[in-house]
């Protein structure tokens, strides 16, 4: 992860979003941290920043758009590059205690 998010930091979103959605596989989690900690949601940088295959994310992201747990928001035909967020229907993940706050 090396030039890209803070990992502590996304380690603990990871395992906010994994305590509060266990029935999210870790992908599907890594995505949805990846979000709650203000990144871009961007199918082709999130492959590239955590050395996953393209199409494990989209297909994760699928599962995710299903569950209306994030809305696709553009899609390129060509390289399949998707964009998302959060949706506006999903429960919020629960942050961290003030007391382990930087």
């Amino acid at each position: 992860m090396s030039g890209g998010p803070d990992e502590a930091a996304f380690v603990a979103a990871l395992d906010r979003v994994s305590a509060a959605r266990p029935d999210l596989d870790p992908l599907a989690a890594g995505l949805v941290a990846a979000l709650d900690l203000g990144l871009p949601g961007d199918s082709r940088a999130f492959a590239r920043t955590f050395g996953v295959e393209h199409a494990l994310v989209l297909r994760a992201l699928s599962g995710l758009e299903e569950a209306g747990l994030v809305a696709v928001t553009a899609r390129d035909g060509r390289t399949q590059r998707t964009r998302y967020t959060t949706s506006g229907s999903r429960a919020s993940v629960p942050s961290p205690p003030a007391s382990s706050r930087a």
